[in-house]
């Protein structure tokens, strides 16, 4: 029973884990500008700038017009959302509480996979959301405050809970494999 119970805490968050991702990717609040009467909320996919009065204007990204980096941080988080699914599916999958694999030991390998593309995902993360914020923080803009937006707090606790999430599911394992088949056991 205690098995069911650690796999099922680990399914759910993980689950929270590839939510929080898929947020950081959606929110237009990677960067927040200022200028003036007007602030500038810059995310992956859109730019909204609004006005002291309250008017909102959104504008997708042209990917024309788009750096390079940009691109490679737009890449970098949709293979991370990708394969936070994947991860999630074999994670659900091979677990005790679900009847779909019989064969211990491939529950055992399905489990472990999915605890590294936890930990990959997370750094997958981690990787355009650290950059990011070395960009803001390192560049001075004349006459424009660029801060921090919302986005980077989120991947960086998304990246780091998946990383921690997958380390401890493929240490649990290992740690299960010698006795008890793979499974962990708590």
């Amino acid at each position: 029973m205690a098995s069911k119970t650690v796999q099922t805490v680990f399914v759910v968050l993980g689950a929270i884990g590839l939510i929080l991702v898929i947020t950081c990717c959606a929110l237009p609040e990677w960067v927040v500008a200022h200028h003036d009467d007007r602030e500038a909320h810059v995310g992956l996919w859109k730019i909204c700038e609004k006005q002291r009065t309250g008017l909102q204007v959104c504008e997708t990204f042209e990917s024309s017009l788009m750096s390079s980096l940009h691109q490679a941080f737009r890449a970098l988080i949709v293979i991370s959302c990708i394969l936070g699914i994947f991860s999630l599916l074999l994670l659900f999958y091979g677990s005790d509480f679900t009847p779909c694999v019989q064969n211990q030991d491939t529950k055992t390998k399905m489990i472990l996979a999915a605890g590294l593309g936890l930990m990959l995902t997370g750094l997958l993360v981690i990787i355009p959301v650290s950059w990011q914020a070395n960009i803001i923080r390192n560049t001075a803009l004349y006459m424009v405050e660029q801060k921090l937006g919302a986005s980077i707090y989120i991947g960086y606790l998304a990246g780091l809970m998946l990383m921690l999430i997958g380390g401890v599911l493929c240490y649990l394992i290992r740690r299960g494999s010698s006795s008890s088949g793979g499974i962990i056991r708590a």
